[in-house]
């Protein structure tokens, strides 16, 4: 991994003993003089040690700032206040970072201060023992704010969280997230070409897809347009207006489509800013829609005051939107991130440049004991086909026995051997269903299964299309004593739900597209 960051900073991530105490505890203060509470504190702009030349902290005397809104804690070297925040993270020293999973259980780890959403998420993956890809994520969430983001893979988690207000209901969520990279995978879905400037005023001759490629390898942004509802500050009124997205910033037309410079508002920079899905629209800010997101500045650190709130008419103007806000902050980065990713799905899952065998791998062979005697399978061919037969086989076994009970006596493993799977979530309500596929991602092929709430006896295949949610009854049958479960009145059967899942995932049938990827939850 260091490899591949371009000679990145190292950072150590590991779990704090658990004893009671605060962070200042584990901080270990190396290098730092002891100051009274009386006395300002000094904040070094960078990681040197301070001249000869340079005035102490400790050596000035302690005054009150007349003029507080032209320094902030962040570039005031001499007047600092617990009230103003934690303030930049020091190098060298180790902070604690507190990680929520979805069910609300947390863990706390402690971080230096160059660690990274990524190898965060990497160091939970492996606690957690979850499947490794790259698709779960640190989420950024403003509870209070009704505000949420998905970090990127080289934000430092530390620095994150010391710009959050102190006392404010803020914290890091592990989860996943398949929509993360997908602007990289279904570039022309995510950009419409109604959407993109270029595509209508220019390069006519280029196929949309392939103008989208050539803004994504270049790391630049496209020029996206279209209309918005616009909260006014300090109101509770929303208007509508066109906005567009250039190099040089956003900007929305105070007369209709007009792009008259003398037409266009200067709305808000990017760069100095945060960009968050609103969550809770509706009730908190009386969002028109329920795609509502908001540009957040870096000084607005609590509070709806300072906030830029947007509203899209659908979800897919909103996931353009926001794929193009990351994209014109992020640029290459982002890009880079994507390949990173992908090539550590390409590697092994051990840790470390080089594969070592343990002397219990080692001392492990193949075995074939289909004879009178056990003998040692030396060739590697015959080793697969062994494994392949020895599972089929065993597919064959656990099929007879409990996916297929008489119609007298029904098997309650049968009818519980599907809650070991991932992909089943039990008795949820149609309601959090979507709310979870949403917050997981609105990526074609993301799926679960539940328990139904009408039928007592069915369940429900609950998938994401074309960023829509549909639902699709799956009901028990019997035919000969054995019990099925179909999708559509009993032409496709299968065994059990483990047996319907396996099939989707390889074929469409009914379904509008391939089970894809599994909506879950783990636990901290």
């Amino acid at each position: 991994d260091n490899a591949m960051e371009g000679g990145a900073q190292q950072s150590s991530l590991w779990e704090p003993p658990e004893q009671d105490g605060g962070p200042g505890e584990r901080d270990g203060g190396e290098g730092l003089p002891e100051v009274k509470r009386s006395q300002p504190l000094f904040i070094h702009g960078s990681s040197r040690q301070p001249s000869q030349e340079e005035p102490r902290a400790s050596s000035l005397p302690s005054i009150p700032n007349p003029f507080p809104e032209l320094c902030s804690p962040s570039n005031s070297p001499i007047l600092s206040s617990p009230a103003l925040g934690q303030g930049p993270p020091r190098e060298g020293t180790s902070h604690v970072v507190k990680v929520f999973g979805e069910d609300g259980a947390c863990r706390s780890l402690e971080a230096s201060a160059g660690t990274t959403a990524r190898q965060l998420c990497e160091t939970l993956v492996r606690r957690t023992r979850a499947l490794h890809d790259h698709s779960w994520a640190l989420v950024e969430l403003h509870q209070h704010l009704a505000l949420e983001r998905c970090l990127e893979d080289h934000e430092s988690v530390v620095e994150v969280q010391s710009s959050w207000a102190p006392g404010a209901d803020s914290r890091f969520v592990f989860r996943k997230n398949f929509a993360k990279y997908e602007l990289f995978k279904s570039n022309a879905s995510l950009f419409p070409e109604v959407m993109v400037s270029s595509c209508l005023e220019a390069n006519k001759s280029m196929a949309h897809s392939e103008l989208i490629q050539n803004f994504l390898n270049s790391g630049s942004c496209p020029e996206v347009q279209g209309f918005l509802h616009l909260r006014e500050a300090g109101r509770k009124v929303w208007k509508r207006f066109h906005f567009s997205l250039r190099r040089s910033g956003l900007y929305y037309s105070t007369k209709g489509t007009s792009k008259d410079p003398r037409h266009l508002q200067y709305f808000a920079d990017l760069t100095e800013s945060n960009i968050y899905y609103v969550t809770q629209g509706k009730k908190l800010y009386g969002t028109p829609t329920e795609f509502g997101f908001c540009i957040k500045p870096h000084k607005v650190r609590s509070g709806a005051k300072g906030l830029k709130l947007l509203c899209s008419e659908d979800e897919q103007s909103r996931s353009c939107w926001m794929a193009a806000f990351r994209l014109f902050k992020y640029g290459m980065q982002l890009y880079r991130n994507y390949q990173q990713a992908q090539a550590r799905l390409s590697q092994p899952p051990w840790i470390g440049p080089t594969p070592l065998r343990s002397v219990s791998d080692n001392a492990l062979v193949a075995m074939d004991f289909s004879g009178c005697t056990g003998r040692v399978i030396e060739n590697p061919n015959e080793v697969l086909t062994a494994a392949l037969e020895e599972a089929q086989a065993w597919r064959k076994k656990t099929t007879h026995r409990y996916s297929l009970p008489t119609a007298c006596h029904s098997s309650p493993l049968s009818a519980a051997i599907h809650r070991t799977q991932p992909w089943f979530h039990g008795r949820i309500s149609r309601e959090d269903t979507q709310q979870l596929i949403g917050r997981q991602g609105l990526v074609d092929g993301v799926f679960l299964v539940r328990e139904s709430q009408r039928n007592p006896k069915g369940f429900v295949l609950s998938l994401c299309h074309l960023q829509r949610i549909k639902h699709y009854l799956i009901l028990p049958s019997e035919e000969e004593g054995r019990l099925y479960f179909t999708m559509d009145d009993g032409q496709t059967r299968f065994a059990d739900l483990i047996q319907l899942v396996e099939f989707h995932q390889i074929n469409r049938g009914i379904l509008p597209c391939k089970l894809r990827h599994y909506c879950t939850c783990v636990a901290l």
